[in-house]
Order: C-alpha cells, then structure tokens, then sequence
C-alpha cells in the first residue's frame, strides 16, 4: 500500500526522522533527539508536531448546526463563534464512532477536526446523515495541521501574531502567521497549554520552519505525542475507546452537554440515546480507569486485568512508560466493582502478574490557560 505523505514529509527527511506508517500516512515517530527528550523538552519547553494526518472538513449552511446536533451529544446549536467543544459521533447502540473538535468559524459555519484512521469514513458518515441539510467540504488536501505544545508555545506564537496571547483554553479564530491566513485554536492533546494551527497546505513547511528557527522549539514525534498523551489521560480513538464502547464506559460523560441529557432541553435526539441514558441512570458494567503498574514493568495495550483470585476483570486499553512520573502509566478497562480508586488489581504480562493500582487521570497536571 502506497503511503500518503503530508506537506511536511521533506521537512521530517531533512530533520532526520525515523519515519513510520500511522494510519495510512509516513509519519515520524522520532527524531534524533529521541522519545524521552522529545517528550521532556513538550513538557518543558514547546514541541512542534506535525498532525496533518487528521481530517478537516467544514460545514456551512444555515442548518448546520443541528443537523450536526443529530450525530453528537453535545450542544452544537449553542456554540458560541469563536470556541470549539469536544465530541463524539454515536452509533446506533451508543457506541462512539469517533471522537473529534467542533469549533464555530461564523455563524453558519463549523470547522471539525477528526481522527486521521477515521476520516474517510466520518466524511461518509456526514454526507449518508446530514449531507442533505449543510455543505459538506472536507479540506484533506487543502490544509495542514500543526500543533505547538508546551510551556513556552504561548510565548513562541505570540512572536508572529501577539493576538495569540489573549486566546484561552477551547478558543478558537482567525490569525495571520508570516502574512498567511490561518485557523488558531488553543488546544492540543498533551495536557499542555498549546496551540492547533490549520494552514494551507502549501504554506506549512514555511510556518514549520519559522517555527523551528525558535529556540524553544523542537520537532516532536508520534511516539512522544502518545506518552504525553497517555500522562495526560487522554483516549485514543480505536485503543481507548471503539463502536464497543459508549461515552459513559469510556468516562466521557463530562463531555455530554446538559441540553442533551436525560433531563436536557433537547434531551437525546443523537444516535444511541435510549442507551446511554439507561447506563446514566444504572451504571456501566466496565469503565476506563486510569492504571498505575507498581513494578517498574511496562503494561502494554491488550493485557488482561485479573482480580487477586485470578478471575480477567478487564483489559489495558493504553500502556507504556511516562517520561514526566519516570514510572510506567496505563488506561483500561475494568468491571465497575473494580473501577474504584486505590483497588489493587493485577496485569497479566507474559504469564506474571504484575501489581496495579487504580488511579485518578490525569497521571499529570494539567496546565490548559484559562485565563
């Protein structure tokens, strides 16, 4: 299969990465500075990663936004212009399909990004339900995607366009980096304060550059952008959560708006309502719990979870080392009597088992701006 390359693919050869397939495309999962450093420098400084790979697509039309409303439980109609909110398209048993960002560009305008494994079949999706009631664009070839994460991103971007500062956390607009038009929203998927960046395609290694010229800034790879995530008990679509798992396994409950609760004013109208609701009111049998290994001995995705007698009570969804903790993290799921705070449970690792605890996510602190 041919790999698909993103804008930035000679940019990553030049700055000597290892690169790899991820979902259809060439990306780089380290660059000589290595997964430790690149992770370190993130949480210290400001890393610069290239996530092209995700999709864009706008909608427009002045339906839209509830048309959107009936594929997400989460308040779209009320979004205000010039902020994003998190969601999750739902199927018809409240399985999630994908999880995504939804920001307002005007106000018959969205702009969602979507996980890159997901999008052909996301823009489907959209088209088959709502393709009738909004313009439908998705902008895969036309846009890159960068995000600036760290400490020091606020300071870096703000050297281009001082407005930057001022975002907070979830905001979302317009800003001219090197004369160019470009989507700045304040978000990312470390646990940091940082910046998205949508850019046309054929202006982004020229940003890139710019910002590398930066001193605080290095090129940051997929295996980092999974260990900063994974600390900041973040889910990853396809690992942490599937069509087998609803927003309430998946401890994403926080994430469905309050107009769409059981009790809402526009109470359900979103695929799989009926059963999210019912595990609302009676409980998951399982949930995503944060998972902390006490042996030095990486727990890795697909272990079983046992109880003391020996009995599988789950499975880890995420696993590896945490570079920030210096000690080794995990996400996964586990029957609800076990997802309980401090409740000793083990993973099976090559036929040992080794000790765990239930823990609270994020493993670090979070560090969003909000003002």
């Amino acid at each position: 299969m041919t790999l698909t390359k993103t804008p930035l693919h000679s940019l990553h050869l030049e700055l000597g990465a290892k690169m790899v397939p991820f979902a259809g495309y060439d990306m780089p999962v380290q660059y000589p500075l290595g997964v430790m450093k690149e992770h370190l420098h993130t949480r210290e400084q400001a890393g610069l990663f290239d996530v092209s790979h995700m999709g864009q697509i706008r909608l427009r039309g002045s339906d839209a936004a509830k048309a959107l409303e009936s594929l997400v439980p989460v308040d779209i109609i009320d979004l205000p212009v010039g902020l994003q909110r998190y969601a999750v398209f739902t199927d018809a048993n409240g399985g999630i399909l994908d999880d995504l960002m939804v920001a307002r560009l005007g106000a018959d305008e969205l702009f969602l990004v979507v996980n890159a494994a997901c999008k052909d079949q996301d823009l489907a999706h959209l088209r088959a339900k709502i393709g009738d009631r909004c313009e439908i664009e998705p902008l895969f070839e036309e846009r890159a995607l960068l995000a600036l994460q760290g400490p020091a991103a606020v300071t870096v971007l703000a050297r281009l366009a001082p407005e930057v500062a001022k975002m907070t956390f979830m905001q979302f607009g317009s800003a001219r980096l090197l004369g160019v038009e470009c989507y700045v929203s304040r978000s990312g998927y470390t646990g940091e304060d940082g910046y998205e960046i949508s850019v046309p395609a054929d202006k982004a290694e020229a940003l890139a550059h710019a910002l590398l010229a930066e001193p605080e800034v290095q090129a940051i790879g997929l295996g980092a952008r999974d260990s900063l995530r994974l600390e900041a008990g973040l889910c990853l679509y396809g690992h942490d959560m599937d069509t087998a798992t609803t927003p309430i396994d998946a401890s994403l409950a926080w994430a469905i708006s309050k107009v769409r609760r059981a009790d809402g004013e526009r109470a359900g109208g979103f695929p799989g309502a009926e059963r999210i609701f019912a595990q609302q009111r009676e409980g998951a049998a399982a949930k995503r719990v944060g998972l902390l290994p006490q042996e030095r001995v990486p727990v890795r995705e697909g272990a079983e979870i046992v109880d003391a007698d020996g009995t599988v009570i789950g499975r880890v969804s995420s696993g590896g080392f945490g570079p920030t903790l210096g000690a080794p993290v995990a996400m996964g799921y586990v029957n609800a009597a076990h997802a309980v705070l401090d409740s000793e449970i083990w993973a099976v690792v090559r036929g040992k088992r080794v000790a765990m605890k239930v823990a609270k996510t994020p493993f670090v602190p979070q560090r969003y701006y909000r003002g």
